[in-house]
């Protein structure tokens, strides 16, 4: 089958669309013949860990498609089934931290870019029929980071005000979105105007510029709630935007992991200080539940077809994004 395969090399050069063997459905695992899939920026960072002296790898963890066949003893999916991915492995219910031997599809085990997918059973869900193949396959990773990093890290509730640095990730537009169809009130931060002005027709409360002084352009508001993910680049900015007993949560650090801050502030503000990642099964379909009550679809920025992966990856790298980059999978076995 055809395949995104990263092999031989580290990062980039290491990537090439070719042929490898696919896989049969053993006890509790399906096939998933996949129509579409989602360009994250955890793919880039496995071009790095996944090492020249490993095993070739299939990259990717979002997608979507049809159950082309079922291993011994699945009987919840049948073939031709419509499901989208959980592209987290082993994390059941909602818990504290990930388990012990928590995976994510895409490494070490083989990933989404490909015609087809084996996966355990219990990782695929009904596609929702109010999406598009595209916004099906776009959606897993970002939205479920999303969620469980506003709703159970960060427990928002309607009235809040949540500031979202960085705006124009896939995981920050579906925070936007998410925030405003709780009833948060929602700023929203970028270097891009193209990208603030799209964030204040998704509904953002107030769109700053991330180069001009945020206290005055905030206009001395106090936050409820942060979502971070820029990292050291932003991070005691961000602080500073925080009310005495109000939360940050962090799920990334893009630009920058170590941070020195003042820890007296930090305590005598009696602010709360959360990490997050991904989110269970429990989590998953509760997303899914919340998204199709308030009809939210992700916001998509372009979509290439698998071959083309190049121009998707650079538009990503260099972050010129809004919104989720998508794949389209034209199968040559139909």
């Amino acid at each position: 089958m055809k395949a995104l395969i990263h092999e031989g090399k580290a990062g980039f050069s290491g990537l090439s669309y070719g042929e490898i063997a696919e896989r049969v459905p053993g006890a509790g695992e399906v096939s998933v013949r996949l129509k579409t899939a989602g360009l994250n920026h955890r793919d880039l960072f496995v071009l790095n860990r996944h090492l020249p002296s490993d095993p070739p790898l299939i990259i990717g963890s979002d997608g979507a498609g049809m159950i082309d066949a079922v291993g011994e003893g699945v009987h919840t999916v049948k073939v031709g089934d419509e499901v989208m991915i959980n592209p987290g492995l082993g994390w059941q219910e909602k818990s504290d931290a990930p388990p012990a031997g928590f995976e994510i599809v895409g490494l070490p085990d083989h990933g989404t870019f490909a015609e087809k997918i084996v996966v355990p059973a219990e990782n695929t869900v009904p596609k929702p029929t109010y999406l598009s193949w595209e916004e099906a396959g776009v959606l897993s990773l970002a939205g479920l980071t999303a969620y469980r990093a506003l709703f159970t890290r960060g427990k928002v509730t309607s009235g809040m005000k949540v500031f979202i640095p960085g705006i124009g990730s896939g995981v920050a537009t579906f925070l936007l979105q998410f925030a405003k169809a709780a009833g948060a009130e929602v700023y929203v931060s970028s270097r891009s105007k193209k990208k603030c002005d799209r964030a204040l027709e998704l509904g953002a409360h107030q769109a700053i510029d991330s180069n001009e002084d945020w206290s005055k352009a905030l206009k001395g508001v106090k936050m409820d709630l942060v979502i971070e993910s820029v990292g050291a680049a932003t991070f005691n900015k961000s602080l500073e935007q925080l009310r005495s007993g109000g939360t940050i949560v962090i799920f990334g650090a893009s630009a920058g992991d170590e941070v020195t801050f003042n820890l007296r502030t930090f305590f005598y503000a009696q602010q709360n200080l959360l990490g997050s990642t991904m989110g269970s099964a429990e989590e998953y379909k509760e997303m899914l539940q919340f998204m199709e009550r308030h009809q939210l679809k992700p916001v998509i920025d372009e979509v290439f077809d698998l071959s083309e992966f190049d121009r998707a990856f650079q538009r990503l790298e260099e972050a010129e994004q809004m919104g989720k980059i998508g794949f389209i999978i034209r199968s040559e076995m139909l």
